[in-house]
Formats: C-alpha cells, structure tokens, sequence
C-alpha cells in the first residue's frame, strides 16, 4: 500500500494520478479529505500532521509514504512565533515518528536543491531540515531535490509566467544571472513513482533536475517567447527581496507569503549536486523549452493566459 499525503496540492494530485494509472493500491491523506474528489480505487483518509491526529489510521499496513507537505501559509495563531520552519519541523516529526512506529519501509519526499557553499534562506533551510528528519527515522527513505518545477500548477512557474503576462517592463534584480536546472514536472513524477521499485535510491539524497542549466533571467525570456510577446527587461542593481516580494505578491494575485520565500531561492545558483538520480532511474529528462509549452498548453486549457 502507497500512502500520498498532500493529496489535495498540486504534486500530491499529480502523483496520485500516475500511481493510480498503475493499478497501485492507493490511500490519499488530507488534512480536509472531502476536498479531494473521490476516485476508483483511491481511499482517501483525513489526518493532521502539525497535530498528529489520524496518522496511526492512515499509515497502518502502509510500505511506501510519500511526504509532499510544505508549510508556507499564512501562520494560524496557535503556531509558534508565526514561522513556517517550525511548523514544518513539528509537522515532519510528528509524520516520521509515526511512520516509523507503523513499520514504513520508505518515506519518499520532494524538498529543494540547496545552493552549494553558502548560507541559504530559511525556506531552503527548512526543506533541508524536514530531509533530515525523515531520512533519520526511516534509513531505507529517499530525498529528492528539485529546483523549479515546470508545470501548469507549480507556484514557481505560475509565478515567473504571470510576471510575464501582466508586465511590459520586466525588472530582473541582481538574482537574474545566477543559475538553475529547472526539471519538467512529468518528469519529477516519474522519479517519485518509480522510487518503491528502484532499490538503489533507497538511503539515498538525489537531485532532481532538467538538461538545461539557465539564469532566470534566461528562463524568464524564454517563457515570453513561448507566450509569443516581446517584454522590456529592466536590469537592476539590486535584489531587494523583501520589497520585491510584496510588489510581485501584488502583481500576481498570490500572498506575501508564499511569494517571498520562493523569490529569496532566487538569490542563490541552484544546480544539481550530480546526475545521480538520472543515472539511476535510466530516465532522459525533457528540455526547458518541451516542458513550457506543454505547461502553458495545459494551463490554457483551463484558464486564459492574456499575453498570449
């Protein structure tokens, strides 16, 4: 049995349904299951990681756990100090404890390249920490990292493309050189789905990433040419972050909240440590360009993009 929690984001909806499409027995985990749609096959279950209710029951006669949980809402008033890292560090405990009581064989989690050599911010801190935590409590678990994920519904992509549409005049900050390998999101799917069956990812920490090696600054022009519009670049001096964040939160309908913690992964080259993972899954991962146009083809096919 393969335990997917965050079923109702966006990973967690996209995996369900490539392990659903292989006949897997399958229970999605939810903190509110009646948001999830019901499906042949697919037991949905409710718990609450930060509580820790409903994990016994979910994670019983569970061999693979997926954990695609991130804490970048807007803090309710019970949460210490209103700091997303802490909740995720009390949230993967409580998971990783119970986990390990229930017998789990492997804890599968997506979390995000760190950059290589320097201090990093604490959103990128805190995906490291949950690694930890998991790989800790279950040994046999496997840790992927991922930069950007391209895809209809990734808030990084959705975030870079509505910049693009609804600005003439791009301002790129000083984060505009540094680089990336930003990974198709059929791609990282594929990694996830194959893990239980690939015995030499077990224990192990992979990064995750597309062919292409960018600057977002390159990203970012290479999206207005796939929407098919010409936009002004505007090179700044500076990064200014925490300002930023505020004006592009504006700009693209999303919180301050979600929006600064992707822009300061921004402020760092995030390149895969090695091609480990691709080596070992055998898979040929897609180009920037391919995976693009087909993210803003399915976006399109359900919601207008104005630019193009």
């Amino acid at each position: 049995m393969d335990l997917v929690t965050g079923a109702t984001g966006y990973i967690g909806g996209r995996l369900i349904e490539r392990l659903r499409a292989e006949g897997r027995p399958l229970r999605a985990m939810a903190r509110r299951p009646e948001r999830f749609a019901p499906l042949h096959g697919v037991e949905a279950v409710p718990a609450d990681v930060l509580s820790g209710r409903g994990l016994e029951a979910a994670l019983d006669g569970v061999a693979t756990a997926y954990y695609l949980i991130h804490s970048m809402e807007p803090a309710r008033a019970a949460d210490a100090n209103g700091d997303f890292g802490a909740r995720d560090r009390a949230a993967a405990g409580n998971f990783a404890r119970a986990a390990a009581t229930a017998g789990v064989e492997r804890i599968v989690y997506l979390g995000g390249i760190v950059p290589h050599g320097t201090a990093i911010s604490p959103h990128l801190a805190s995906r490291l920490e949950v690694e930890n935590i998991l790989m800790d409590a279950v040994p046999g678990s496997t840790a992927f990292r991922a930069s950007i994920v391209v895809g209809a519904r990734s808030s990084s992509f959705r975030l870079l493309v509505r910049l693009v549409e609804r600005l003439r005049v791009l301002p790129f900050p000083a984060w505009r050189d540094n680089r990336t390998a930003p990974v198709f999101e059929r791609d990282a799917i594929e990694y996830l789905a194959r893990t239980p069956e690939t015995p030499d990812a077990a224990g192990r920490s992979l990064d995750v990433a597309g062919p292409d090696v960018l600057t977002y600054g390159a990203m970012i022009e290479r999206i207005a040419d796939a929407m098919g519009v010409a936009r002004v670049p505007l090179r700044l001096g500076l990064t200014q972050t925490p300002a930023a964040s505020a004006v592009v939160a504006a700009v693209v309908g999303q919180p301050v909240e979600l929006v600064r913690p992707l822009m300061e992964s921004l402020e760092y080259d995030l390149l895969p440590r090695d091609r480990d993972a691709q080596r070992i899954f055998d898979l040929r991962p897609h180009g920037f360009d391919r995976a693009v146009e087909h993210a803003l083809r399915e976006w399109e096919a359900t919601e207008e993009l104005a630019a193009r």
